[in-house]
């Protein structure tokens, strides 16, 4: 049976501690936070609990994950000295790797998977299956085949990087867009009515916003230059709309248009249906029923309350070719949809 140490029980530490619990391993969590790793064991996330990170450390795990926050993930790795194989999951790898360059057996990693709920209450086991798991190169053919190991248990698929690449690339497809989030936030607040005329298009780019402000000022600052390059490279790109919307040539229709592609080409449409639910008991319980008798793929589910009571509109993401089975069996349960 492998053993696994998890330094962190929250989202990401008790999601990895329950899904290698789940695949047989045994697995020691530790948490500073009381009430973090006391969820884990209640939850089943963890197999046991350590007092400490030296207690996880003691257990002589045949791999240790560290899954804090930046800040505490460097200071974590600069005070420890073992042997063993540890493998953190910061979503930065430079300054990582140069705290732990005197770890023999260390391998940095980062799952490209979360949400913007936190904690372990908010674990899932599912959270890593099929997503992108990045696994910084050239690290100790050993340690690495471990650190492989336990993304393949979870259900991702590591692929292999520089750290520095891996820092420019979550700078343009993670960090920016938190701050991208935000800074549509506040622009909408400064036009009357604007947030309550918020539909599904804004909710979708501002989803992230909702994360919690502290783990992302850590990571932005410690990604600061590759944060810095990616918001330059926006400006430019703002700038280049600018001229397109001045201009009487077909710019701004290949801007789109290319953007367009681009989008279509990160996977499969989605589509989205929506149902209009009243403010009644069992409506819930009537689309979990039509979900149940067509099977249809759900990518999203979002949930929108009517501003003043009386139900809402319930809108459910599903692959492209099956939003008709959706509205059939929506429909036949009772329920009303809208377009």
């Amino acid at each position: 049976m492998p053993k696994a140490g998890v330094i962190g029980t929250g989202l990401v530490g008790g999601s990895i501690a329950g899904g290698l619990t789940d695949a047989g391993w045994r697995t020691i969590g530790y948490d500073p936070d009381p009430e973090a790793i006391g969820v884990a064991r209640d939850r089943g996330l963890v197999s046991a609990a350590a007092s400490s990170v030296a207690g996880v450390i003691a257990e002589a795990p045949d791999v240790v994950v560290v899954a804090a926050p930046p800040k505490a993930t460097i200071e974590i790795l600069a005070h420890m000295d073992t042997p063993l194989v540890v493998m953190d999951v910061s979503g930065v790898k430079g300054k990582i790797l140069a705290a732990a360059k005197h770890l023999p057996n260390f391998v940095g990693t980062h799952p490209m998977a979360g949400r913007e709920t936190s904690g372990p209450k908010a674990a899932s086991v599912a959270l890593f299956r099929g997503a992108m798991w990045v696994v910084v190169e050239d690290g100790p053919p050993g340690a690495t085949a471990w650190a492989v190991k336990v993304v393949e248990t979870l259900g991702a698929n590591a692929v292999f990087m520089s750290a520095e690449a891996h820092d420019q690339a979550v700078a343009a497809i993670s960090h920016l867009p938190q701050l991208l989030a935000a800074g549509l936030l506040a622009s909408a607040a400064d036009t009357p009515e604007a947030i309550d005329l918020a539909a599904g298009s804004f909710r979708d780019l501002t989803r992230v916003a909702a994360s919690l402000p502290l783990p992302w000022v850590e990571i932005l600052k410690t990604n600061s230059a590759a944060v810095l390059g990616a918001l330059e490279a926006l400006r430019a790109q703002l700038s280049a709309v600018e001229m397109a919307i001045t201009s009487d040539d077909d710019d701004l229709l290949t801007y789109l248009s290319k953007s367009r592609d681009m989008r279509q080409s990160l996977g499969s449409p989605e589509v989205a249906v929506r149902v209009m639910l009243a403010d009644e008991p069992g409506e819930i319980a009537r689309v979990g029923h039509a979900l149940e008798e067509c099977r249809v793929d759900v990518r999203d589910i979002q949930m929108r309350h009517a501003p003043h009571g009386g139900g809402g509109i319930l809108t459910l993401a599903v692959r492209a070719g099956e939003e008709q089975t959706l509205r059939h069996a929506l429909t036949a349960a009772g329920l009303l949809t809208v377009s």
